[in-house]
C-alpha cells in the first residue's frame, strides 16, 4: 500500500474515533450546558417566573390557595381573582396547592423570592406556618390569611385574617336543631346524631365542631354517635355516610361541615332506602350555602344551610389598600353570613347567588 493509500486510511480511522469521542462527550456537553443554563437562571419554570417590571405601578400579590375541592373553594377563588386584578391597580400570583401543606410552604417561599408586596394564604390546616410566615416577616412582606386561621405563638407573623367566624357557624346549627326540635315537640325525646367533619386539622372543622359541641353539650338527651373526617368532599362524604348507616340504624340527624359532604351523604341515605330533610327519616344540616345546595333547601332536602360566605377577595383588596395608605388594620374581619332555611330561600336569593 501506498503512502497515500496509508494516509487516507489512517485519516478514515481517525474520523471515526473523533466522531465516537463526540458522539459520548455531545450529551454530556449537552447536560452540563443545561446545568449551566438553570445556575445563570436562563431557563424558569413558567409559574415561579419572576414578575416583571412592567408591575412596578401595581401592588403584587401572591396568593396561595389551597386547592379546588369544591364548588365553595371554587367561588372563594373567583372572588379574589376578581378583587386581586389588573383592572383594580395589582399584579397577581396565583398558586393551587392541590390540598397539600407542603405545596403551599414551597409557594410562599417563591413569592418572597418574587419579592412581592402582600402575601394572601387560605391554609389548608392550621399548624406548621410558624418558620415560613417567620421567612415572609423577616422579608418584610405582610400576610394576610384568607377564610381559615394558623396556629402561631407569634401573632405578628400575620397581618390579618379575613374569613368566616367557623365556631360561631358551629354555634348557629346548635341553636338552630334546639328550636326545630322544640317546633317538632321532641325537645324531650333522644337524639342521635352523626356528624361529617371536614379535612383533619382545618380551621373551619375545628370550629364547627366545636361550636356545635358547645351547643349539644347542653342537651343531654343529645347524642353523637360518632364523628368521621369526609375531607369536604362528595366522594367521601358519600363514603363515610354508607360507613355511618352499616354503624347505626337510627340516625335522627346528620351534620355535614359543607355542601359537597352533604351531597353525597344525601345520596349513601337514598340508596339505603331512608329519607331525608322534612317529613324525612334524616334531618340534614349543612354549611356553606352555595346555590345547588341552597336549591336542595327550598325543595325540603336538606333542612337547613349554615352559610359560609367565599366572597372574601373584597375585604381583602381593602385590606391591602388599607396599609397601602399607611392606615392600621383590625386583626379580624368577619364576612356577612345567613343561616338558610325553607322559609328564607325565595327564588330571588337564589337567582342573586353567585355561587
Amino acid at each position: 500500500m501506498d503512502t497515500e493509500a496509508r494516509s487516507g486510511v489512517k485519516k478514515s480511522r481517525l474520523n471515526r474515533h473523533m466522531r465516537g469521542i463526540w458522539l459520548v462527550l455531545l450529551p454530556v456537553m449537552v447536560l452540563l450546558m443545561f446545568m449551566l443554563g438553570w445556575g445563570l437562571g436562563l431557563f424558569t419554570e413558567i409559574e415561579e417566573e419572576p414578575y416583571i417590571s412592567e408591575t412596578s405601578n401595581q401592588i403584587v400579590v401572591g396568593v396561595s390557595q389551597l386547592g379546588s375541592e369544591s364548588g365553595w373553594r371554587t367561588a372563594n377563588t373567583e372572588s379574589i381573582q376578581r378583587a386581586i386584578s389588573k383592572e383594580n391597580g395589582f399584579f397577581l400570583i396565583y398558586n393551587n396547592a392541590r390540598q397539600k401543606q407542603e405545596n403551599q410552604i414551597k409557594a410562599i417561599r417563591n413569592f418572597i423570592s418574587q419579592r412581592v408586596d402582600y402575601i394572601v394564604l387560605a391554609p389548608v390546616v392550621e399548624s406548621g406556618w410558624e418558620t415560613v410566615l417567620q421567612e415572609a416577616k423577616q422579608a418584610g412582606i405582610p400576610v394576610i390569611l384568607m377564610d381559615r386561621s394558623v396556629e402561631v405563638e407569634d401573632q405578628s407573623l400575620y397581618t390579618a385574617l379575613v374569613g368566616t367566624d367557623s365556631v360561631e357557624e358551629g354555634r348557629k346549627a346548635g341553636r338552630w336543631l334546639e328550636e326545630y326540635l322544640i317546633k317538632k315537640r321532641m325537645s324531650d325525646r333522644d337524639i342521635n346524631i352523626v356528624v361529617l367533619k371536614g379535612t383533619e386539622g382545618a380551621s373551619a372543622q375545628i370550629g364547627r365542631t366545636a361550636g356545635f359541641s358547645m351547643i349539644a353539650g347542653e342537651h343531654d338527651n343529645w347524642h353523637i354517635l360518632e364523628q368521621q373526617y369526609g375531607d369536604f368532599t362528595i366522594y367521601k362524604g358519600k363514603e363515610v355516610m354508607k360507613d355511618l348507616l352499616k354503624k347505626y340504624k337510627d340516625i335522627d340527624v346528620v351534620v355535614s361541615q359543607n355542601d359537597d359532604m352533604t351531597f353525597g351523604a344525601i345520596e349513601a341515605i337514598r340508596e339505603s332506602g331512608k329519607t331525608v330533610g322534612v317529613n324525612g327519616d334524616i334531618t340534614i344540616i349543612s354549611f356553606d350555602a352555595v346555590h345547588d345546595a341552597l336549591e336542595m333547601v327550598a325543595e325540603g332536602v336538606i333542612n337547613v344551610d349554615i352559610e359560609c360566605n367565599p366572597d372574601q377577595g373584597e375585604y381583602v383588596s381593602e385590606v391591602i389598600r388599607l396599609l397601602e395608605s399607611g392606615q392600621e388594620v383590625e386583626k379580624r374581619y368577619y364576612v356577612e353570613e345567613d343561616v338558610f332555611t325553607m322559609e328564607n330561600v325565595t327564588q330571588e336569593v337564589l337567582d342573586g347567588r353567585t355561587y
